[in-house]
């Protein structure tokens, strides 16, 4: 994010998007959100980048979806500049949420943009402002998942079990006695890939668990073992994936 002399200084922000109303309509309800101001407008991703060279803006509103380079080609573009400003993705499409976590973007806020929805991404952009983010790690620590009119952030942790639904994802969060139920567009494999292996195991080709969730293993005979959950559920475990459990316990 662009450093700003005074810490509580509205945002200087800039509004990307190819479609005129779209724009209208976010300088309208920015008007009303004193925590930024907005400096400038790009209808495409070229302007866009010409834009924060020239202004260095705090924070981008950015369309996901623009002919010839789009909301994700502009975001990739700031990764190689020195104190990139912060972006929060504005989008009628909530199947970007993976690569747009994976652009470090502040939050994903869905089309048509409700005021007090887009209030509360901004709140978060606020509260990074001057924040030193921890790239070390490749792992993700947060997932956007669709739910109703919006998309929900998670926290990695909080997911004690996935299962592969073709190509999409169901992620099982928060504790058994009160489990809620998320789809993700994205493959089992290639969020296996960006999941922290000392907290993740894959046990079967459609399920993931956290290791925290793993009573015990059960041998059921004839070289076919199980999982036993805290809940009391056994999970078949495949045969592929065998002795990267068994390794787990200790076997």
């Amino acid at each position: 994010m662009a450093d700003s002399d005074d810490s509580s200084a509205p945002l200087r922000t800039l509004i990307v998007d190819d479609e005129p109303l779209a724009v209208e309509r976010m300088q309208v309800i920015c008007a009303d959100l004193k925590s930024i101001s907005v400096v400038g407008t790009a209808s495409d991703g070229a302007a866009a980048l010409r834009l924060i060279e020239a202004l260095s803006p705090d924070l981008i509103l950015l369309d996901m979806t623009m002919p010839e380079l789009d909301g994700l080609g502009v975001a990739r573009s700031l990764g190689k500049i020195e104190n990139p400003p912060a972006v929060i993705f504005v989008t009628a499409h909530d199947d970007f949420a993976v690569e747009a976590f994976d652009l470090e973007a502040i939050d994903y806020v869905l089309k048509p943009v409700a005021g007090d929805r887009l209030a509360r991404a901004i709140e978060r952009a606020v509260a990074r402002r001057g924040a030193v983010r921890d790239s070390s790690s490749e792992w993700l620590d947060e997932l956007w998942v669709p739910h109703r009119s919006e998309l929900l952030r998670i926290a990695v942790s909080e997911v004690s079990r996935i299962d592969a639904e073709r190509d999409y994802v169901r992620l099982h969060v928060g504790p058994a006695d009160n489990v809620r139920t998320y789809l993700l567009l994205q493959t089992i494999a290639g969020l296996e890939k960006r999941l922290d292996p000392a907290e993740y195991i894959r046990i079967h080709r459609s399920t993931i668990l956290r290791k925290d969730n793993i009573r015990g293993l059960r041998h059921d005979g004839l070289g076919v073992w199980s999982v036993e959950l805290d809940d009391g559920e056994a999970l078949r475990i495949g045969r592929t994936y065998l002795p990267k459990v068994k390794a787990m316990a200790g076997r």
